[in-house]
């Protein structure tokens, strides 16, 4: 064999060897198993039997990656959640990697939580996909999103449709002086002027459940520009702020008021068969439906002033990821693996089977299927055109806010001052949660 085949068969077998060194090199690398990626997800509304089918699909689809579903206490989840996001910062004490915050407290939990990165969902694809109040109320001081909704809910009418059937309506008025006209008429009283039987609960805080939302769909209402652009102060001694709460209260102290400070509360009193309207949410409804089997009611859109912008007030929750987390693009996916169409219908249908229905969908493209839902056409007709205040600390303000309409209505305090005072107090606790 001459000199040149030597170093030809020479280098081709370098060559096979070093290729078959990458290919050994490549299929080890296929075969090495991925590192698993562990995430705990607090939530509280779905229970585990509705939430648990989809977490297996997801880790059948996603092998490395294993969910742990932990189910809160919604009475003290939100001074939980904030303690453990803040301490798993600085120290190693465990916190969640996927958390749910109400949709007014992201001023406070932004600096805590990762923002949507584009590869999961972009912007301009969020923007699309959900309705006008998610924008507003899940994008940071710095443009970015920081929660994906899986409902959309609000404040709407809970109505007794054998009460209003007796006075002629098939539902409530949707023009507010027609709806209040209609109010003041379900309203019976007895022989030493009691009410015994209300059109409308509204106008206190004791014995409402959501006087302070029905506050703020006032002050949306009336136009009143309530906290700053920045969310880092609240505005409440403008006039048409004032002149929102003197309208509220006003209906317990006109001369035919339609709800008192001496009934109970608009649930019990619902329930019982004695109130005609209130307002709540969708909670509320099933809240009712879990009460009493005897009370045949309907959910309809709330009423609004002639010749208003139309815009009601929402109410809901997000699902967001903690900054501190190991893993928040992972934990991203899934949040928005939960986002989608077919896993929205698949828990809902879940959620149908413990209660009597499941939770408003979120996605806009969806919004006809609401609508087709007795319990969730009024949400559905209103999403488009929802609002809301990112107070941040919402249960400091809204405790303050029904304490305020306390003492309007009860202890004859002027408007003008209590509202001054609430501002202050809230706005000093702003700046200690602000730095």
């Amino acid at each position: 064999m001459d000199e040149k085949k030597k170093k030809l068969l020479k280098i081709l077998a370098i060559t096979a060897a070093a290729l078959l060194l990458v290919a050994v090199s490549l299929f080890a690398l296929i075969l090495k198993p991925q590192k698993e990626v562990e995430l705990v997800f607090w939530g509280f509304w779905e229970e585990e039997e509705a939430m648990h089918p989809l977490i297996e699909k997801y880790e059948a689809e996603n092998p490395n990656v294993k969910i742990y579903y932990a189910i809160q206490q919604l009475s003290n989840y939100e001074s939980l959640l904030y303690t453990r996001l803040k301490q798993s910062g600085t120290t190693s004490q465990p916190a969640p990697d996927i958390v749910m915050i109400n949709n007014s407290w992201l001023p406070k939990y932004e600096r805590y939580l990762s923002p949507l990165p584009d590869s999961v969902m972009s912007k301009d694809a969020y923007s699309k996909e959900f309705y006008p109040t998610a924008i507003d109320d899940f994008t940071g001081r710095d443009g970015k999103i920081y929660s994906i909704p899986l409902q959309i809910d609000g404040l709407m009418v809970i109505y007794n449709k054998d009460l209003l059937l007796e006075k002629g309506y098939t539902s409530p008025p949707s023009n507010w002086d027609s709806f209040m006209d209609a109010a003041r008429e379900l309203t019976t009283r007895d022989s030493k002027g009691k009410i015994v039987q209300s059109g409308l609960a509204i106008g206190t805080s004791n014995n409402i459940t959501h006087s302070t939302d029905t506050l703020s769909y006032f002050f949306l209402q009336n136009l009143a520009q309530i906290i700053s652009e920045d969310r880092t102060q609240v505005l409440l001694t403008s006039q048409r702020a004032v002149r929102a709460l003197d309208t509220y209260t006003s209906f317990v102290s006109e001369a035919n008021p339609t709800w008192a400070t001496y009934l109970p509360s608009d649930l019990t009193y619902f329930v019982d068969g004695k109130l005609a309207m209130m307002f709540g949410t969708s909670w509320r409804a099933l809240e009712i439906l879990e009460l009493s089997e005897d009370i045949d009611f309907g959910l309809a859109p709330l009423p609004r002033l002639p010749n208003n912008e139309e815009v009601y007030y929402s109410s809901y929750w997000g699902t967001s990821v903690n900054s501190s987390s190991n893993n928040t693009r992972e934990a991203w996916k899934f949040v928005e693996f939960l986002s989608q169409p077919e896993q929205l219908r698949r828990l809902n249908q879940n959620a149908a089977k413990i209660r009597t229905f499941g939770e408003p969908y979120s996605r806009v493209s969806m919004n006809q299927e609401l609508k087709e839902n007795q319990y969730t056409q009024a949400i559905g007709y209103m999403a488009p055109y929802m609002k809301s205040f990112q107070f941040g600390e919402q249960s400091f303000v809204e405790n303050l806010l029904k304490q305020g309409i306390t003492d309007v209505v009860e202890n004859n305090y002027d408007s003008s001052s209590v509202l001054l005072r609430i501002e202050t107090e809230v706005n000093a606790k702003l700046a200690v949660s602000n730095n």
